[in-house]
């Protein structure tokens, strides 16, 4: 698709490296790790909490990296938003007291610490380049992590299904493409804190989806924390 639109590419070496590492750290250690903490059989709830610490771990980071100014109200948007996924995930279809091995946590917390970092040094080093050829670009450097942890740890053989090929289309398109580009658009035109204080949305969304697609029903900690997760977004977007 780059080739055929004739989207432009980087100029030297040193911006494709940029746009790489951002990928590597976006793609394939933040959606690696999360598909990895559920593998090892991590509860979707603690996984999206684990997750949801990235607005306010990026909040501290981001006036030291960057110089952003982090404003009062800014601050107490964050800490909502969190209370309020808080509220919508313990409150979910998938509780806390689950069992599950502790080892499960640590690729949600590299999930967590990568796609902090990958928004971080994506603005402050590569906020703005094509998104086709720059999907080209982060595809690759991630395929070149992923492969060997994959033939490390895996057989590497498909049992293709209509589900499985579903599923795959679905997190290709609409995440990987979709969601990431639509992330990166953001990350150029906005501040990293206004960025990622959106993915509080993240919870609520889904059980609101779950709630109209599959008629599960929603307790009344859950529909506060609705309300709390939006108030936080917009508090930390003023």
């Amino acid at each position: 698709v780059a080739l055929i639109f004739r989207a432009t590419w980087p100029r030297d070496r040193m911006s494709i490296l940029h746009i790489a590492i951002a990928g590597v750290l976006m793609q394939a250690a933040y959606l690696g790790g999360v598909f990895m903490s559920i593998h090892l059989g991590l509860p979707a709830a603690v996984t999206a909490l684990v997750v949801g610490l990235q607005p306010i771990i990026t909040a501290l980071l981001a006036g030291w990296w960057l110089r952003e100014r982090v404003s009062r109200y800014q601050w107490i948007g964050l800490a909502l938003g969190f209370c309020g996924v808080a509220l919508v995930v313990t409150h979910g279809r998938v509780g806390l007291n689950s069992d599950w091995p502790t080892i499960a946590l640590l690729p949600a917390a590299v999930s967590l610490i990568s796609i902090t970092l990958g928004t971080l040094y994506q603005k402050r080093f590569c906020p703005s380049f094509d998104l086709r050829s720059g999907a080209v670009i982060q595809f690759a450097a991630s395929a070149l992590v992923t492969l060997p942890i994959a033939a490390g740890t895996e057989t590497l053989h498909i049992e293709w299904s209509t589900q499985f090929i579903f599923a795959l289309s679905w997190l290709v398109f609409m995440l990987s493409i979709g969601a990431i580009s639509v992330l990166n658009v953001l990350i150029r035109r906005g501040t990293a804190v206004r960025v990622t204080s959106l993915f509080y949305l993240t919870p609520a969304v889904t059980a609101l989806m779950a709630w109209a697609l599959f008629g599960e029903t929603m307790q009344m900690p859950a529909i506060a924390g609705l309300a709390i997760a939006a108030l936080g977004v917009w508090l930390a977007r003023r």
